[in-house]
């Protein structure tokens, strides 16, 4: 095993723990970056482009016919072949976050078009799915078995916000492992179907999953409840026969206790596992080589790398696969440097200089999901792993087009964080919920001066019925900044008059002749 030094990284503000890789035909592409795509790359896809230890992004384009894919962070993804012996692939990416820590539902299929030396075009489609769909959930892992000639994806474990009825003032974000169930998805058909196995009690997530033909191992992982990593190994065995698929769990010994590793393929059966934590406040810095046969697994300790001082001596580290044996580390940089958010990069070669030049593997690698952002736990809450699944060889492609990261806009300028008035006190690292139709981002209403802008609703001081009346009223808003300006531009409306009908004179049948007063002095003169 080597360790390779990454010198240069450029636009490494975007490589941030949370994307993921996806490999076409051995060219890596990024996806998932923290915030929103811009101008540059609105797809927010690139082409990494390593040459002489620096790593640049070329940005890639989506077809007319794709759907809007938002640039979601700790995903789960993995290969998707029309059956195993198949040499094209899709990407099958589900869940993740989006840059304002919403958590999706949704399950999208990208595939490779087009490339050449200046352009490479993707098609992105969102998959309809009826029955038991998985709730929105991050941390987790979705493998594709193939039984009978037949396949079907799974999903199992990841977190979740915790349900709306259990919500407190205190614990308004707080997340949760997701149900231990098991959910079986065939997109032939867009069906979902769920499986509560007996042997599945505790929630699960950051966890490894192998699949090999009809069976997955899942290894490790992190339980919120019970906040252990438990050394138990699972083994789920597919069936899918004419009727209905039947789903076991066998629970094995021998597993390991570590949550946020990173797993990959280095032989036909053979994979290594390294990084992650093996406690609240400690990195596993041992490997392991996993080797799996038709039916069982073997899972024996191999010699270490020989890590740097700066990789014992971090507080956390990140990485996942990037294919054919090597794995992509990360640890964080000193604070001295220019760039507050940057990462120091290692490349992990876990194979031999004779075993490089073999050719690429074709055997089916789960995907390693990613983790908790670290704004939103403490460094070692599994918070820090990337989604890879690619390869570290240099490209022969063009740097015309590389992305220039100098030319966009201030992201801080859009999106629910901004600075909405000079009074705005707004901030992502201590938000929490004002009002309680809030979630996990504040509520915001548009102010009608000029081109329109947003404003935070609790920065303007607006009580909770005031937002809920204005957002139901089809009625423009003035922001306190603006709506002194507005007052001052405002012609008074123009009064109609009303016109006074003249009133209908009475009947003559219904007229009355009055009398005049009788006086006192007649009638007394009258009754005397």
């Amino acid at each position: 095993m080597s360790l390779q030094v990454i010198s240069a990284v450029s636009n490494s503000s975007l490589l941030q723990p949370g994307f993921s890789l996806l490999n076409f035909d051995g060219h890596v592409f990024f996806f998932g970056q923290k915030g929103w795509p811009k101008r540059s790359c609105p797809t927010g896809v690139f082409l990494l482009d390593i040459k002489q230890n620096e790593l640049k992004m070329k940005p890639a384009f989506f077809s007319k016919d794709s759907c809007y894919l938002p640039p979601l962070r700790y995903p789960a993804l993995c290969t998707l072949r029309a059956n195993a012996e198949s040499d094209e692939y899709q990407y099958i990416i589900h869940g993740g976050k989006t840059p304002n820590n919403d958590l999706s539902d949704k399950i999208y299929i990208m595939s490779l078009v087009s490339k050449n030396s200046k352009k490479t075009t993707f098609q992105c489609v969102e998959k309809d799915l009826g029955g038991d769909v998985p709730e929105a959930r991050y941390g987790h892992t979705i493998n594709v078995v193939h039984s009978r000639g037949k396949s079907i994806s799974v999903i199992f474990g990841g977190r979740s916000y915790t349900p709306l009825a259990q919500r407190t003032t205190e614990k308004w974000n707080s997340v949760v492992d997701c149900l231990p169930s098991v959910f079986l998805i065939d997109f032939e058909f867009g069906c979902c179907t769920s499986y509560v196995l007996p042997e599945l009690q505790d929630g699960l997530a950051f966890h490894v999953s192998v699949a090999r033909n009809d069976t997955i191992y899942i290894l490790g992982g992190h339980s919120l409840q019970n906040n252990t990593r438990s050394p138990t190994l699972y083994k789920l065995k597919v069936d899918l026969p004419l009727g209905s698929p039947a789903v076991t769990c066998t629970v094995l010994p021998g597993g390991i206790s570590v949550s946020s590793a990173t797993l990959t393929q280095t032989g036909d059966t053979e994979f290594v596992l390294v990084g992650g934590y093996q406690s609240d406040n400690q990195k596993r810095l041992a490997c392991n080589t996993i080797v799996l046969e038709d039916d069982k697994i073997e899972i024996v300790e191999r010699a270490s790398p020989d890590w740097t001082p700066d990789i014992k001596h971090c507080r956390m580290w990140f990485g996942c696969d990037m294919g054919k044996g090597s794995v992509l580390l990360g640890i964080p940089g000193a604070n001295k440097q220019l760039i507050s958010d940057a990462n120091y990069f290692y490349i992990l070669r876990c194979k031999g200089p004779e075993e490089d030049k073999e050719e690429e593997l074709t055997a089916q690698i789960c995907s390693q999901t990613s983790t908790e952002d670290p704004g939103d736990s403490t460094p070692f809450e599994d918070s820090e792993e990337f989604c890879f699944s690619a390869e570290a060889n240099s490209f022969d492609v063009d740097d015309t087009d590389t992305y220039n990261e100098d030319d966009e806009e201030d992201e801080s300028e859009t999106g629910y964080w901004i600075t909405c008035s000079a009074s705005c006190n707004i901030d992502i690292n201590t938000w929490v919920p004002f009002y309680s139709t809030e979630l996990n981002k504040p509520a915001m209403i548009l102010c009608s001066t000029g081109a329109g802008h947003w404003v935070h609703a609790q920065c303007m001081d607006l009580s909770e019925s005031m937002l809920l009346r204005l957002s139901e009223a089809n009625v423009k808003y003035f922001c306190n900044e603006h709506v002194d300006l507005n007052k001052g531009l405002r012609t008074p409306k123009k009064v109609l008059h009303l016109k006074k009908q003249p009133m209908k004179p009475l009947h003559k049948k219904a007229t009355m002749k009055l009398t005049p007063p009788v006086k006192k002095s007649f009638l007394r003169r009258l009754f005397e």
